[in-house]
């Protein structure tokens, strides 16, 4: 079975595809790849279902599925492709570059109507708003993606979607509602053997157990972890073992949580590290172990491998907690002194820290929504004011402002005007609508023909025109050449019936700096209607040409 195949089988049947099969399988797609289509959805499927400890393999992958999808014109494979990027940049700290590319998916989505990604755009957006503190837009880009998840999307997007809005729901103060809809991300999970993902919700249940200090939950939630870490084979990530030290430590076991989490701080389990802050928050915890069991050496030493996390990462809040707990260290030993100076440092950087996050907050906001939401605004209303709204193509007004600059070049220029014959026939026999259609088909069929610089225009009408720089007389007649007899050749029965469609192309070629952008448009338009008068469906090129 090749590695598509089973991306694929793995997709359907709920499990998991190994991130080398994956980055194998990206590797050898190419645009002439069989069945190319298929092969990259199953292989974005199984990127955006790849085990959280894993996240980091399929950035690479993601970045050639999305030249592939634009290569092939498939702009949804395109946007899902830019979705796993922003999974991983956030994962690895860049906030705003993630929520960027979330929001430029969800617009997308939302322009398209495509359920599939308004549902991950919102839960990525959730997540975005959810960082940055902003807890009620966090809740209300949750309930959006849960509204748009459908029941034929795989069974682990479905629950990683109603388990994000647990999360947020719990944190917006609703922990009843969050409770059910972990409850059905739990059942949805569990019942597609989605093992990672039922341990993650398990975790998330268990730390608000932890943070409630309801005991006894939080030791039958971390039961039930181990349960399924045995049953199934898949290992804790470092953000479970966290919580089962934590509240290993509820109950007095300092050993027990040193113990838990000594594979992530002796780089036996360097693969459970699904976040970038992982490690620091899993020293944080072990020197609080140390600490409480008496083990004053340890826990000092443990801190200073924190600090030296931190300082690496750049993470700023766990610095300040690593000062707290450096007091309490202080006043564990009897230094009661330097414990409360550094109290005092630690109450002076949180507030120093909540300054930060504050501007931080409103940088990344500003990042993502207003300086990108101006800047593609303003591409968005340019692109407008010089496309023709039918065909998609360049206006009149685009030529009248960069035909000159083209001219001006030191370079060899051709120009070509395009003009379909007896084209008021369509419209009067059959209808406007099929003209509009014949009209976008050729437009399609101009933008092949113009390949690399040149330029596709519709000037009105049924009258277009081809910009080709760099080409001279002889190349162009042989490019609009093959250009007629590509409209000629193409199956116009399923548009037009009986009615043919052709074009006449009158040419004209310039040296660079020697002409006009009238007097080019001008000689183009005399060698059309010498070509109309040879009886159509022709190229006709300047008169020195014969």
């Amino acid at each position: 079975m090749d590695t598509a195949v089973k991306a694929g089988a793995a997709a359907a049947a709920g499990t998991t595809t190994p991130a080398a099969d994956i980055a194998d399988l990206v590797a050898r797609l190419s645009p002439r790849t069989p069945q190319l289509e298929a092969r990259l959805t199953a292989a974005l499927e199984a990127m955006e279902t790849i085990p959280a400890e894993r996240y980091r393999t399929v950035h690479a992958p993601a970045e050639r599925a999305e030249r592939l999808a634009v290569e092939i014109g498939r702009p949804d494979l395109q946007m899902r492709a830019r979705l796993v990027r922003a999974d991983v940049l956030r994962r690895d700290g860049d906030t705003v570059e993630a929520g960027r590319i979330a929001k430029q998916v969800n617009a997308w989505a939302a322009e398209n109507d495509h359920q599939y990604l308004l549902a991950r755009s919102h839960r990525n957006l959730a997540q975005f708003f959810r960082h940055v503190g902003d807890l009620a837009d966090a809740l209300a880009h949750a309930v959006q993606s849960v509204a748009h998840t459908e029941v034929s999307m795989p069974a682990r997007i479905r629950a990683e979607h109603l388990a994000t809005l647990a999360v947020v729901l719990d944190e917006n103060g609703s922990p009843d509602e969050a409770l059910r809809r972990a409850r059905e991300a739990l059942d949805i999970a569990t019942a597609a053997d989605e093992h990672e993902m039922s341990m993650r919700v398990l975790n998330n249940l268990a730390y608000t157990a932890y943070e409630s200090g309801d005991r006894e939950q939080a030791r039958e939630l971390v039961d039930q972890l181990r349960a399924i870490e045995a049953r199934s084979g898949v290992p804790l990530d470092a953000n479970a073992l966290d919580t089962i030290a934590r509240i290993e430590m509820m109950h007095g076991q300092y050993a027990e949580a040193e113990a838990t989490l000594r594979p992530i701080l002796d780089g036996s389990a360097v693969d459970l590290l699904t976040e970038g802050n992982a490690l620091a928050g899993c020293l944080l915890t072990v020197a609080e172990a140390q600490r409480r069991r008496g083990a004053i050496d340890a826990a000092w030493a443990t801190l200073d491998r924190a600090v030296e996390e931190c300082e690496e990462r750049k993470l700023a809040s766990y610095r300040a907690l690593i000062r707290e707990e450096r007091a309490e260290l202080y006043a564990a030993t009897g230094r009661f002194q330097e414990a409360y100076e550094e109290y005092v440092r630690f109450h002076v950087e949180s507030q120093a820290l909540q300054s930060a996050r504050s501007e931080a907050r409103a940088r990344a906001l500003q990042a993502v929504f207003e300086t990108e939401e101006a800047r593609r605004e303003s591409i968005r209303f340019r692109e407008l004011a010089e496309r023709d709204a039918l065909t998609g193509l360049y206006n009149r007004r685009y030529v009248d402002e960069h035909l000159a600059a083209l001219l001006e070049r030191d370079a060899p220029l051709a120009a070509a005007l395009i003009d379909l014959d007896y084209f008021k026939r369509v419209n009067d026999t059959l209808s406007h609508a099929t003209g509009d259609l014949v009209l976008q088909q050729v437009a399609d069929l101009l933008t092949e023909a113009a390949a690399d610089d040149a330029v596709a225009a519709r000037l009105g009408g049924e009258e277009f025109l081809l910009i080709l720089p760099d080409t001279d007389a002889d190349e162009a007649v042989r490019r609009c050449e093959r250009l007629r007899r590509v409209i000629q050749g193409h199956p116009w029965r399923p548009i037009t019936g009986d009615l043919p469609v052709t074009a006449s192309i009158g040419v004209t070629a310039v040296a660079g700096g020697r002409c006009t952008p009238s007097a080019l448009l001008a000689q183009a338009d005399r060698n059309l209607y010498a070509a109309k008068r040879a009886g159509r469906n022709r190229v006709v090129a300047d008169p020195a040409r014969g």
